[in-house]
């Protein structure tokens, strides 16, 4: 059996498999709805989304635009679209007593398994480097400043040329015990599930801003993992997408 396969007949589903219990089932705590953010590093304010004037279109014309841009022009991003952009994919609309996060995107059991991390390059009022989404607090952490981060996450995507040129790459992280607690190994179906969630609010919240969204799936997994300081066992890279705003002549 081909490794695919075995993947998906390991966490199937099927009337005649024992259900062994989860450990939410077991009354094990459940893990944090977010990770700690280190005090030591900046943290930058963010526009409040109900604040942000952005331009209306309807979702109509957003979906029949859309596609995947590789070109960007060399223009910045604003805070005020880049805070818009970040509520689209993993704006946290509540916080119940559950406890777990009410998001913009759907994610199974509300268990919303993602960090955001962002290459930023051109946005304006923010240094270049790698920044994290403090998504409950809807502010962003600089965890990693430096023109050279534009480079390593160029090369870690397999030296595509889109990262190069976008002015934000957002990196979606997964943190596989969020979404084991509840379905043991049935989550990494949902994980990557939710991961397609996330990218389409993307692309579709890009087209109001004249911006241009590439999903990337070819990165180099151990060497990303390594570079963002995370134990692959406890949190990975599971998504990228480049972003920037659309060449000249697009439509907008």
């Amino acid at each position: 059996m081909e490794i695919g396969q075995q993947f998906l007949h390991d966490t199937r589903y099927a009337s005649d498999m024992p259900d062994e219990p989860s450990d939410q089932q077991k009354g094990l705590p459940q893990p944090p709805l977010e990770l700690p953010f280190d005090d030591s590093m900046p943290i930058i304010d963010l526009p409040d989304p109900k604040t942000l004037v952005i331009p209306s279109i309807d979702l109509r014309t957003a979906i029949d635009r859309r596609h995947s841009f590789r070109l960007y022009r060399d223009e910045a991003l604003t805070l005020e679209e880049l805070s818009f952009l970040l509520w689209c994919t993993q704006g946290v609309k509540a916080v119940t007593a559950r406890p777990c996060t009410l998001r913009t995107v759907p994610s199974g059991g509300a268990r919303h398994a993602f960090e955001t991390y962002l290459m930023v390059r051109a946005v304006t009022g923010l240094q270049p480097g790698i920044y994290r989404f403090l998504a409950i607090e809807h502010k962003l952490q600089l965890v990693k400043p430096g023109t050279q981060t534009l480079q390593d996450v160029t090369h870690l995507c397999d030296d595509q040329k889109m990262v190069e040129l976008s002015a934000v790459t957002f990196i979606w992280a997964a943190i596989p015990y969020r979404m084991i607690w509840r379905y043991r190994q049935r989550a990494y179906r949902g994980l990557f599930l939710d991961a397609g969630h996330v990218c389409q609010n993307l692309y579709l919240a890009a087209e109001p801003i004249d911006c241009g969204v590439c999903g990337i799936n070819a990165f180099l997994d151990d060497e990303f993992n390594a570079y963002l300081g995370f134990d692959p066992e406890q949190q990975f890279v599971i998504y990228c997408a480049s972003l920037g705003k659309k060449p000249t002549g697009i439509h907008k």
